[in-house]
């Protein structure tokens, strides 16, 4: 099979309930990745697959694993007969709990149990579920480990592992999470490791706990999907980023997109000002609780929200259709989180548009974008429009597209007035407070001088500038009675 062949769906040895929920959800075509990887998976073999992200991998592990676990199906109730047969990991909550949803779905005409564990959730609902049985357990490394520890889950019985985006939990640094969970399965199963992107480590990974895999890689490592169009503008200055945003938004006439910021502030701050601005927006970012985010990626895919501000943690493996553009209002730091970022739109073939703001200081993260990428990068020179009449934050009035000045303070008398609403009373004028001070011709001697002269001669050995003591009148206790005199009367 060549390295870009698909087959129909049809055609892939699936069990019909497989089939029948494949064909519901409209798959009718593989994907390369999913052409090459399920016939490997359905053999039993180890598998390290590299694909650009957007191109099915879920799909590609998921559905061989389920035709696999069929010879498991049960209708029994006890949790005995559904111990946890397959075991997938992945870096964020939100690709965990996608992933989850997808499988179920591939599994909704079979009897085969699943579940999802991450955290910043209530342990509770999650022990409750793992004590009824499930057959695949979806899982962040940190809260299967809480999990494990607590002794809700039992992994004895794993016959598949499945590492999805290995990369990016290698990056978070979630090997020792990894090692740990590993170390609780048994030594003859079957593993398998996806990732957009195959680094030293990765490789050093496989090495270590992969058996003799076949290695399956449907495009160039690190590439770029060629449905999506790439742009770069350049700002004059971090200020002029907003407007230019919302002016290529207009432009474009982009009624969707994930835009992507480096800062959890940042993203709050953007969401906030975009907001103000007349835009439908969210905010995603790692200092939100985990309802909060689920509520703002459900919003975006109902079109509730038009643009998602998000970081980093909404940059890999999030499958949401249709999107027709990804801005970066931020470069990443390191340049292979811009695949991941602007894999977001174009996905599964479509077409996509993918648009970076380049400022003064982002010369080196462009150069390592356009190594990384196989691309010579020119940023785009675009005039700023002038719009007038829009709020800037603190107060500020921007006055057109890309100049901002504050109007200068103006006193209560230099005002217009408008009605009664800044009348004000008559200043009131007194010549005596008025009047600056002017000392006395002749100055007075004060009271205690006239009653008590100082002077050498009437106080011998005293200096004329201590004042003398005033004879102050007391009061004393009365002495208490003597014995002899109470005799007396």
């Amino acid at each position: 099979m060549t390295e870009n062949a698909t087959i129909a769906y049809a055609q892939l040895p699936l069990a019909e309930p497989i089939q029948r929920a494949v064909a519901e959800m409209g798959y009718v075509q593989t994907t390369p990745i999913q052409a090459q990887a399920i016939p490997v998976v359905l053999a039993g073999q180890d598998v390290m697959g590299a694909a650009q992200t957007g191109t099915g991998k879920t799909a590609a592990f998921s559905l061989p694993l389920l035709q696999r676990l069929l010879k498991h199906d049960n209708t029994s109730m006890s949790p005995a007969r559904h111990p946890v047969r397959a075991l997938v990991l992945l870096p964020t909550r939100e690709l965990a709990d996608q992933v989850a949803q997808q499988i179920k779905q591939y599994a909704q005409y079979t009897n085969l149990r699943s579940a999802v564990v991450f955290g910043g959730m209530d342990m509770k609902p999650q022990t409750a579920e793992l004590k009824k049985g499930v057959e695949v357990l979806v899982a962040t490394p940190g809260r299967l480990l809480d999990h494990i520890e607590a002794r809700n889950c039992v992994l004895n019985q794993v016959e598949y592992v499945v590492l999805d985006e290995a990369d990016r939990m290698l990056d978070i640094g979630f090997l020792p999470d990894l090692e740990r969970i590993l170390a609780y399965l048994p030594k003859q199963r079957t593993t398998l490791l996806f990732s957009a992107t195959f680094s030293n480590d990765i490789k050093r990974l496989a090495g270590s706990y992969l058996q003799n895999p076949v290695t399956i890689e449907v495009a160039r490592s690190n590439a770029t999907a060629s449905t999506v169009e790439q742009r770069f503008v350049r700002v004059s200055s971090d200020e002029d980023k907003r407007p230019m945003l919302a002016q290529l938004i207009r432009q474009n006439g982009v009624k969707q997109a994930f835009v992507f910021t480096n800062s959890k502030l940042g993203c709050g701050r953007l969401a906030r000002a975009l907001e103000r601005d007349g835009f439908k927006t969210a905010a995603l970012h790692g200092d939100k609780s985990q309802d909060e985010r689920l509520k703002a990626l459900e919003a975006f895919k109902a079109g509730e929200v038009d643009y998602l501000i998000c970081t980093d943690v909404a940059a890999r493996g999030l499958d949401i259709k249709d999107v027709p553009a990804v801005f970066n209002y931020d470069l990443p730091f390191h340049a292979e989180d811009y695949v991941h970022r602007i894999g977001r739109t174009g996905r599964a073939g479509a077409e996509g548009l993918a648009i970076s703001l380049v400022g003064n200081a982002d010369g080196k993260h462009v150069a390592e974008i356009g190594k990384l990428t196989n691309q010579k990068i020119q940023p785009l020179e675009i005039a700023l429009e002038a719009r007038g009449g829009s709020r800037g934050p603190r107060g500020e009035y921007r006055s057109d597209g890309g100049e901002r000045r504050r109007e200068p303070r103006r006193s209560h008398e230099e005002r217009e007035p408008q009605g009664d609403r800044y009348r004000r009373a008559p200043k009131l004028v007194d010549p005596f407070f008025d009047k600056p001070y002017e000392a006395p011709a002749h100055a007075e001697a004060a009271s205690w001088e006239k009653s008590a002269p100082r002077s050498p001669a009437t106080r011998p050995g005293l200096s004329a500038n201590i004042r003398p003591k005033r004879a102050v009148a007391a009061l004393f206790k009365p002495a208490a009675p003597r014995a002899d005199d109470s005799q007396d009367n």
